[in-house]
């Protein structure tokens, strides 16, 4: 994959945040997905590449664009997949809450799980406790050897949990191990990250949400070296169909961090609001600040990329 794909990758998801960015607290989450969806779109189909959406904004009689198996890209060059959510987290862009994203992974043709609009159990750790989690175990057994991998005690470690009634249990096993959490209302692909950020304060995810969510998370972790396992969790049976159409056929698979995610993997983030990781974005007169990351996993290469945006000579995203 061109290294120099970073920088146009990144143009891709400063646009989704710049839109989306407008509708921040303004309580209209439809509003804010189809700002970040719109910009998204225009900006990917000014790269040369041929693109195929393998993760994104649903099937296409569910989504006008950005949907699953779309082609984006001016159509010569290489042949990439793509896992995007223009805006991960709009409840929290409409509510104007903390870590809502622009997002989008990028790995050579076939190299992405198609994961199924469904749950996925998960657990992701930094670079630290790398190989020292295991969706086998429980909850206080994994806490346990995560302490043990960064040379700490339970009780020092952090786990962020989304705030559902599906994680009563584990909530309560994870106080009873003495550990501390962090219930957050969306947004674990930023919270996935944030356990690559040591002075993010958080140590690990837990807890089930988003499928395609987890594929992103997992593509990021790769290239920052932390560790990530997946169980898709159906909730009805047309998700396993689906998920057998889309060539998922051991259902009960726990997939690692490479399964989710191979080959070389490239991962560009923007804020859209304030978070742990990045930035929000930060509006002028006449124009806009955004702070943006990418990374790539064949060279380990973070950048974190503070931009001044001019609106009056900015191209237009609609």
């Amino acid at each position: 994959m061109n290294r120099n794909f970073a920088l146009e990758f990144v143009r891709v998801t400063e646009a989704a945040a710049l839109e989306s960015a407008r509708m921040m607290g303004r309580g209209d989450e439809k509003a804010a997905d189809h700002a970040a969806v719109e910009a998204m779109r225009v900006m990917l189909n000014s790269i040369e590449f041929q693109g195929t959406v393998v993760i994104g904004e649903g099937e296409r009689d569910e989504a006008p664009m950005l949907y699953i198996g779309e082609k984006v890209g001016k159509g010569s060059g290489p042949k990439l997949d793509l896992a995007l959510d223009p805006l991960e987290g709009t409840t929290i862009c409409a509510r104007g809450g903390n870590n809502a994203l622009a997002v989008i992974a990028i790995a050579e043709e076939g190299k992405f799980l198609h994961a199924p609009d469904t749950y996925m159990k998960k657990i992701a750790v930094g670079p630290a406790a790398k190989g020292a989690i295991d969706l086998n175990a429980t909850a206080t057994e994994n806490l346990r050897e995560i302490a043990k991998a960064k040379k700490c005690r339970v009780e020092d470690l952090t786990v962020v949990i989304l705030d559902r009634p599906r994680h009563t249990d584990l909530i309560t096993e994870v106080r009873n191990a003495g550990a501390r959490i962090w219930l957050i209302g969306d947004g674990d692909v930023s919270a996935a990250i944030a356990t690559c950020k040591p002075n993010s304060g958080v140590d690990v995810l837990m807890g089930s949400g988003g499928a395609p969510e987890g594929v992103i998370a997992a593509a990021a972790l790769r290239c920052t070296g932390g560790d990530f396992q997946g169980k898709l969790e159906f909730r009805y049976d047309h998700e396993r169909e689906r998920a057998k159409k889309m060539g998922v056929h051991d259902l009960d698979r726990i997939y690692k961090i490479h399964e989710l995610a191979a080959g070389n993997v490239m991962f560009c983030a923007t804020g859209v609001t304030q978070g742990t990781f990045l930035n929000g974005v930060r509006f002028f007169s006449g124009g806009a600040f955004t702070h943006s990351v990418v990374m790539r996993s064949e060279s380990g290469t973070i950048r974190f990329i503070e931009a001044e945006h001019h609106f009056d000579s900015k191209p237009n995203y609609k």
